[in-house]
């Protein structure tokens, strides 16, 4: 049930009055009808600006006073200065709507202090739907940050189990599947006025100069045909699903790990391709001044080096595996080497032409160096065992046709390309000239070079910065974007993408870019105030803190009459949490509020004043 106001022109003369109407559901769909008539409510609309004030200035992080929250109801009497005691029934005590409060809190603190609800206000003029578009970008943000797959369950059931309908005044009737779908829509238009206007935000929050800027691909998987989307295609696929279509998604962050921009691609897209696309983007958005581009060697191409230092643009990449035998000597030197960490070691090695400008960064991790061993063990383990099987069939049917055989051998040497170097497979033939079994033998040179280029990799650059270890580190924030990918997909369910058509699918990537900026923005948040980076932690926690009402039956000193009184309040989180949110400043709400409250005498219920009132 909520309040309706009414506005009557009689005579050129303007008249309001408000109504209690009921929405409820019938085969057609939902319907409404009006339970009360209450007339003209003098001073309502000023209290009902009243008591939400203070909560937006809480949710954008202002000071408020001590009765931030207190939010009578025009129904309730002014409070008297002295308390006024009450009879309760406590055999009549009782809790309803129980609704998830402490995620869709954060996470609207997050956007409100982002001012993302302002932009978009500005960018979305109201017109005459009945829920702002701004409002409905931020629902859809809203709920893939509270790990929602899809817009049919946020309308079908997970809104009206949160607490969203209090924070936004939008009431779970009005949230509907064609409602978020063309939200979607209203919004994906003004994707660069978000990244410009978030780049502003980042600047002023968290000091973010944008001299680095670290940029890698990503793919995501459709659910589907996906005939309607022209970049859907079959490729490379990270998801391991290459029965699925898929797009590629490129993102640039900052070494805070602030989601910058990003590119939709179409899903057969080589990542080294994307580069100066994406790097002439950036530059229209961020100009053209120096700035040091951090790419894996996925994305190194010599066109793409050329490219790069023709713009003037510093780089430091990663180099193919291949490259490494060219540095053989450094490598296998013993001097000169730097300790980054216990078990890393850099060196600095000049380019063989001065000319370039280049410089080599030589790398090697203990670590890195067991695992690749291990791995390569592995392969040449499981490789051994197929081929001993191919022997051992050969030994008990020889064959003159080994056209088939051969075929056999190929295919498990494709599979293992890095322990296929290290093996050799010669067919052994019997007197009648037919192959009878195989012979398998270690080439010793690629494996003894194997054994030295294991956790050893490269690095190039053309910046200015002598030290190697500094070099490392820059390097090293690639894992910023990894980490950035990794969180789209487990924690905000970036895939699978169940859209079809190509604007509504590069929406989805925007709400999912959007949900991701609030995610960084709350490991920043809580790294300036010392709380680490694990936000995962921080939402699981918050998570348990639940919007309530309270009913209570109470009988005023002197009456007979017994009144119903409904309380909102939020339940207090574990003290673990509450220090969480007192180390973040984020206060919740403390003062309960009276929803309404209804007479009853003896066993008789007035239901049309004890009708719940949610705006």
């Amino acid at each position: 049930m909520f309040l309706r106001r009414n506005r009557r022109v009689v005579d050129g003369e303007s008249y309001e009055y408000w109504s209690l109407v009921e929405t409820y559901r019938t085969a057609k769909g939902p319907r409404q009808r009006v339970v009360a008539q209450l007339g003209k409510r003098p001073g309502f609309e000023a209290a009902h600006q009243r008591q939400w004030a203070d909560l937006d200035r809480l949710l954008e992080g202002a000071p408020v006073g001590p009765t931030q929250l207190s939010l009578p109801a025009p129904e309730i009497a002014p409070a008297e200065p002295e308390p006024i005691w009450a009879e309760v029934n406590l055999a009549g005590l009782r809790v309803e709507r129980v609704r998830e409060f402490g995620q869709v809190y954060l996470s609207l603190s997050l956007w409100r202090r982002l001012g993302l609800h302002t932009l978009l206000r500005s960018v979305l003029p109201a017109g005459q739907e009945d829920v702002p578009w701004d409002l409905t970008a931020c629902i859809l943000t809203l709920a893939r940050f509270c790990g929602q797959k899809s817009e049919l369950h946020v309308a079908e059931s997970w809104y009206a189990q949160s607490a969203l309908d209090d924070l936004l005044n939008v009431t779970p009737f009005q949230v509907n599947e064609s409602r978020l779908y063309r939200g979607l829509d209203a919004i994906l238009p003004h994707k660069d006025a978000l990244c410009a206007h978030l780049q502003r935000r980042y600047e002023s929050l968290f000091g973010v100069r944008f001299e680095f800027l670290l940029y890698d691909v990503t793919s995501t998987y459709f659910e589907g045909k996906a005939e309607g989307n022209e970049k859907a295609a079959r490729g490379y696929s990270r998801d391991q699903r290459p029965d699925c279509k898929q797009v590629n998604i490129g993102l640039v962050v900052t070494p805070e790990g602030l989601p910058v921009g990003y590119e939709v691609f179409a899903g057969n897209r080589a990542d080294v391709t994307t580069v100066e696309e994406m790097v002439r983007l950036m530059e229209e958005k961020y100009g053209r001044a120096e700035r040091i581009w951090v790419m894996d060697r996925g994305m190194v191409s010599e066109d793409n080096i050329d490219f790069l230092r023709g713009r003037g643009a510093r780089y430091l990449v990663g180099t193919p595996k291949r490259r490494l035998r060219q540095f053989e000597a450094q490598l296998l030197e013993e001097k000169d080497w730097a300790e980054v960490q216990p078990g890393v070691e850099v060196k600095l090695i000049p380019h063989p032409d001065q000319a370039s400008g280049e410089m080599y960064v030589l790398c090697k991790s203990a670590a890195r160096q067991e695992k690749e061993a291990a791995m390569l063990a592995l392969q040449c383990q499981r490789l051994k065992k197929e081929l001993v099987k191919i022997d051992a069939a050969l030994q008990a049917r020889p064959l003159k046709d080994t056209g088939a055989i051969e075929r056999r051998i190929g295919r498990w040497m494709g599979k293992y390309p890095a322990a296929e170097r290290l093996i050799e497979a010669r067919l052994v033939r019997n007197a009648a000239g037919a192959a009878c079994g195989l012979e398998l033998t270690d080439r010793a040179g690629p494996s003894e070079w194997a054994r030295h280029a294991h956790g050893a990799y490269l690095l190039r650059t053309n910046c200015t910065e002598l030290d190697p270890v500094a070099l490392w580190k820059w390097y090293m924030q690639l894992t910023q974007v990894e980490d950035a990918f990794r969180i789209s997909k487990s924690d905000l369910l970036m895939r699978p993408v169940f859209h079809q058509k190509t604007e509504r699918v590069e929406a989805h990537i925007l709400i999912c870019f959007l949900s991701l900026v609030l995610w960084r923005t709350l490991e920043n948040w809580m790294k300036c105030r010392g709380l680490g980076t694990c936000a995962r932690q921080l939402i699981e926690e918050v998570a348990q803190v639940r919007r309530v009402d309270v009913v209570l039956p109470v009988r005023a000193q002197g009456e007979q009459t017994l009144t119903e009184v409904r309380l909102r309040v939020v339940t207090r989180p574990e003290q673990r949490a509450a220090d969480l949110l007192d180390r973040l400043g984020l206060q919740l709400p403390t003062a309960p509020r009276c929803i309404v409250s209804g007479r009853r005498s003896g066993s008789i219920r007035d239901e049309r004043g004890c009708g719940e009132v949610v705006r």
